[in-house]
């Protein structure tokens, strides 16, 4: 009887078989093969001929894993270039001295990280010595981002290199004296030295892709040729567990990121144990990255498995280790060779006999020391090969021991990240092994030397001389001295200032219409650099698809749906606007590699990010302080901002916070404009000082945060007089009074001042009339452009006065002689106006929409959070009914007729 289930092969084919004969042919050949000579054999062959398949580029999925060998075999390995022994002693030199500077500041207690670069010693000198292109060479040079836990590495090499003293070594991790390193890479700490900041977990590798893929846009753009730039990105294997680390893989194979090359330091050990125990790290992670289109390379076993190699005629050697778990591995580095013997090659018969033919030497050689990312040789072909690869990224997954030649007490260690120091004899082990000439007696009162081989010694002058061949010093950032950008034609902004009539113009609208001004300017409209997570439309920017295009390398191989309206979608390889899909992460990175292209290329851009405020500081604030620590330039800008202003849209999308995270970051400049002049006002001022001539003690290394609402509204005419333009930039002004408001109040009628942000100003000033109206209570309306610019301001007068400094903070200057009291009014949580509320004079209350957001009519929110017309009257009431102004039945009366 037919089993139902049976299903033949041939109908298991969408395809039809042109050819049945010959498939069954092939098909019996395998079956043949794994009968004679095992399964083993069969999946050997398979996998060789699918190789072949590939390379000959024939169309068949991609294999996602190769067996745990290297994937370039040793005698296809180039010829290592230079002086292999001059190397080493480099290498050996900044081991020692790296795990010296870190032992050293053990008193002081401030941490710091020895085994890791103890396991990537060899990757970055192979790289620094062969690869890695300074500043000046052809372009911009090379892009390196250091593993953050690597950097005691870098400043040996720098030591040795001349760039760092004993004296900064010393103060490593202590930086308050002036003359100290940061613990990590840091450019606002050492800006000669770092570039890039990553000991954030994840956000190196994903900055490294899009600095690759802003690479190709300034090319493509006619900005600048870097096309001979390469991005190095050097990551732990446990980092790549952080999402952002593998968020944007396929955007680097789908654009063909030739230009970029990972290389995941694979010690199989994260910060308390092994990165996948019963598992294989390596493995894994190139399924991951074959799998997303990238090229990849391994570099595992040094040349000492060479013989083992060539001894398994059964692939039974292979197949072992394949299946042994990493955490197996990394006890193999710990144990002796009769273990070995026992537990690894005792588990099959054909590695019982092959470990008959190896000495125990010889299994410690290749268990404890021979790894692919411990040998130059192995180290340079990999690299040789990622840069000569084209069509994709590269990434190469190099097996080496954290803690390498730091001894037993830590090699493979699950505890050696947190280990801070070694003992003197541990140093003198470490010496002996590393044959460096150190005296026991240069160790003085029990305190680890420094070790140099002497400014004009062999060592250094190789290791300049490699540098100089390569364009200079590496890592190095560098400024280039370059005129101011020409402030853009003063069209563009007084356009706002005369209000929009009759018009409703929401202020994200007015911030579109100021950019299109922007980008048609002749000598500044080609550096800006629109960036948008897949929300043009909703800000009303696809106006700029036709007249900018968005970039893509490919540019347009289609004919867009929408080609014969207006406003089509276009596609360009020499586009402006990078349009990202929905990645606010991918976005950040667009920004920070725009931000920071004044040094990276020494080309200033002027990027500006526009996204639901909800979705920028909460959802990428880290990447927004890695902004800020790269001295990052531009204008991030809150959309549809505000708890109350997004109507329907409901808890997820009402940002009432944003500001107080914002105020957070020293970076940040934070503003929240009412009117579409103070936005015009911001943006000019912004340019002069990020890009134009800023003033004396004004720091350039800002970013802007503009919020924007997206509710359609009068936009009144820019006030006249005095000190406006001070007063938007500084974040207060007063924008009218109860008589400029033409109220006529009472000669003795009450007063109160009305302080308002972006939209609340509107209830603020809807608030006033009932006031004056139906209270006859005279109130003056403040627009408050950025509660966190007052703060700051006043915070700089505090400490000024600990220095015996004399100066009143600008809000008290502004609000000086005020009547009556304060009342502060924004869309965000109250924290955020009352940020100010210490520095002012006048008795102050204020209102916000503290708490989770709702789906509701802009009216049936506001009134939930009482942040309305009628709840702004009720509470100024209620302010001047404590100080005796006007009675408090009023309160009672208005709470009534209002419906509160």
């Amino acid at each position: 009887m037919t089993d139902p289930n049976a299903i033949q092969a041939s109908e298991l084919d969408q395809l039809p078989d042109r050819d049945p004969e010959e498939t069954a042919e092939w098909q019996a050949s395998l079956d043949a093969v794994a009968k004679a000579a095992g399964p083993h054999r069969a999946a050997y062959l398979m996998r060789r001929t699918l190789e072949r398949a590939e390379g000959n580029g024939i169309a068949l999925p991609k294999l996602l894993e190769t067996d745990y060998v290297n994937t370039i075999p040793t005698a296809a390995e180039p010829g290592l270039p230079g002086d292999p022994e001059m190397e080493a002693r480099i290498t050996a030199w900044n081991r020692w001295n790296a795990a010296a500077m870190v032992t050293r500041g053990s008193k002081y207690g401030v941490g710091g990280h020895i085994a890791t670069f103890a396991s990537a010693a060899w990757l970055y000198e192979t790289g620094f010595n062969h690869f890695f292109k300074g500043k000046e060479a052809d372009g911009s040079g090379d892009q390196l981002y250091i593993q953050g836990h690597a950097s005691p590495g870098i400043y040996a090499r720098a030591f040795l290199d001349g760039r760092l003293d004993e004296h900064q070594l010393d103060n490593f991790r202590r930086e308050s004296g002036g003359n100290g390193l940061p613990s990590y890479p840091h450019p606002r700490r050492l800006p000669w030295l770092w570039e890039f900041p990553t000991v954030s977990m994840g956000l190196g590798p994903l900055s490294a892709i899009y600095q690759a893929r802003f690479n190709r846009y300034l090319t493509a753009r006619g900005i600048k040729d870097v096309s001979q730039s390469h991005v190095w990105a050097f990551l732990g294997d446990g980092e790549m567990d952080e999402p952002e680390s593998t968020a944007a893989l396929a955007l680097a194979s789908r654009e063909g990121l030739d230009n970029l090359t990972f290389v995941i330091n694979c010690n199989l050990q994260r910060l308390d144990g092994p990165v996948r125990a019963n598992f294989k790290i390596v493995q894994e992670l190139e399924a991951q990255f074959r799998g997303a289109g990238w090229n990849v390379v391994k570099s595992l076993w040094g040349n000492a498995w060479d013989e083992l190699f060539q001894l398994d005629t059964t692939g039974a050697l292979v197949r072992r280790l394949r299946e042994v778990p990493d955490a197996q591995v990394q006890t193999y580095q710990t144990r002796d060779a009769a273990y070995i013997r026992q537990d690894f090659f005792g588990k099959d018969p054909a590695l019982v006999e092959m470990a008959k033919l190896l000495s125990d030497d010889k299994i410690l050689e290749c268990f404890h020391l021979s790894r692919g990312g411990h040998e130059a040789r192995k180290v340079y072909a990999a690299y040789k090969a990622a840069v000569e690869f084209k069509g994709a990224p590269t990434v190469i997954l190099a097996q080496t021991v954290k803690g390498h030649t730091l001894g037993e007490g830590f090699a493979s260690k699950n505890a050696n990240h947190q280990m801070k120091k070694l003992s003197v004899d541990e140093f003198k082990t470490m010496r002996d092994l590393l044959e460096l000439p150190i005296k026991d007696s240069d160790f003085v009162d029990g305190v680890v030397p420094y070790g140099h081989p002497g400014a004009d010694s062999p060592e250094v002058r190789y290791l300049q001389e490699r540098r100089a061949a390569l364009g200079g010093p590496a890592p190095a950032r560098r400024v280039h001295p370059v005129a101011p950008l020409p402030a853009p034609a003063e069209k563009a902004f007084a356009s706002f200032d005369k209000g929009s009539g009759s018009q409703n113009v929401a202020t994200t609208m007015a911030f579109v219409r100021l950019i299109k001004d922007l980008v048609r300017d002749k000598e500044t409209g080609k550096r800006w650099v629109p960036i948008v997570p897949d929300e043009a439309r909703t800000f009303g920017m696809e106006s700029l698809f036709p007249s900018l295009g968005i970039y893509s390398p490919k540019g347009q191989t289609y004919e867009p749906v929408d080609r014969d309206q207006l406003m089509y979608y276009k596609e360009a390889q020499n586009g402006q606007i990078l349009n990202e899909g929905i990645t606010e992460a991918g976005s950040m990175a667009d920004f920070i590699a725009a931000s920071t292209s004044y040094a990276t290329h020494g080309e200033a851009m002027i990027p500006f990010y526009i996204f639901y405020s909800m979705f920028g500081w909460q959802r990428t604030a880290d990447q927004m302080w890695q902004l800020g620590d790269q001295l990052g330039r531009g204008f991030l800008v809150g959309a549809t901002a505000g708890r109350t202003t997004l109507t329907g849209e409901g808890l997820q999308h009402a940002d009432g916070h944003s500001p107080v995270i914002a105020a957070t970051n020293p970076a940040a400049l934070t503003y929240d404009p009412a009117f579409a002049y103070e936005v015009a006002t911001i943006v000019r001022d912004g340019i002069r000082r990020m890009y134009g001539e800023a003033a004396p003690g004004e720091d350039p290394n800002v970013f802007y945060y503009l919020t924007v609402y997206n509710e359609p509204l009068p936009q009144p005419a820019k006030p006249s007089g005095l000190g406006i333009d001070e007063g938007i930039v500084k974040g207060l002004y007063r924008f009218n009074t109860a008589e400029s408001a033409g109220l006529s109040p009472a000669a003795n009628a009450p007063r109160i001042q009305l302080l308002g942000s972006g939209t609340a100003i509107h209830w603020v000033l809807k608030a006033q009339r009932m006031l004056a109206e139906e209270w006859g209570v005279a109130s003056d309306v403040w627009s408050a452009t950025s509660w966190t610019e007052l703060r700051r301001d006043a915070l700089e007068a505090d400490a000024g006065l600990l220095r015996g400094e004399e100066r009143v903070p600008y809000v008290r200057q502004a609000l000086h002689g005020a009547e009556g009291p304060v009342l502060a009014v924004s869309d965000y949580m109250r924290q955020v106006p009352d940020q100010i509320a210490q520095w002012v004079e006048q008795d102050w209350s204020s209102l916000g929409a503290d708490g989770f957001g709702l789906s509701d009519t802009r009216e049936g929110a506001r009134r939930h959070f009482g942040v309305d017309a009628e709840s702004v009257v009720v509470a100024a009431l209620a302010q001047l009914a404590r100080r005796g102004e006007v009675k408090a039945t009023a309160v009672k009366e208005a709470r009534e007729k209002y419906g509160l």
